[in-house]
């Protein structure tokens, strides 16, 4: 038995040390908002927090985690997050939409850290996050609307 302590409350895990994050959660504790995509922490499908920082939970064991705190897509509420959400829906960013979940917490978690990120920054941030449909200019779009949003600054309206 592992205890984890997600979206803000401490959960029983009857799972191997070396299960990945992953599938805790997907199958231990029925968080299936975070995706599957490659398992080599390779496409970002992936990502959650764990004590704020975007970490690829295919490739971490829950050993690993220990007393960390891990924020999966179905409990995140920062206010960049929240941004993140909206400029999505706003700018219809997503397509098949699968990699989203992963999109969504990178692109929040990179607003936490830079309110006012350059296109540069942003490739930076999102380059480890595939889109099979490539979605990348909306989704770019999406991350300086957030952002817009983030720091009371009205956006011109983004090419999609």
């Amino acid at each position: 038995m592992v205890k984890l302590h997600v979206n803000g409350k401490a959960r029983d895990v009857d799972a191997d040390a070396d299960t990945p994050l992953l599938w805790a959660l997907r199958d231990d504790l029925g968080l299936t908002g975070t995706k599957y995509g490659c398992g080599m922490a390779l496409c970002g499908a992936c990502t959650v927090w764990v004590n704020g920082q975007p970490t690829r939970s295919c490739s971490v064991p829950i050993s690993a985690v220990g007393s960390g705190k891990v924020t999966t897509i179905e409990g995140i509420s920062s206010s960049a997050a929240l941004a993140v959400q909206a400029a999505w829906q706003k700018l219809d960013v997503a397509q098949c939409g699968y990699c989203q979940s992963g999109q969504i917490m990178s692109a929040a978690a990179l607003l936490s850290r830079n309110p006012k990120p350059s296109d540069a920054d942003i490739d930076s941030a999102m380059s480890g996050n595939v889109c099979r449909c490539a979605t990348y200019q909306r989704i770019r779009a999406g991350i300086h609307e957030a952002a817009a949003m983030l720091t009371g600054k009205a956006q011109h309206k983004a090419e999609v």
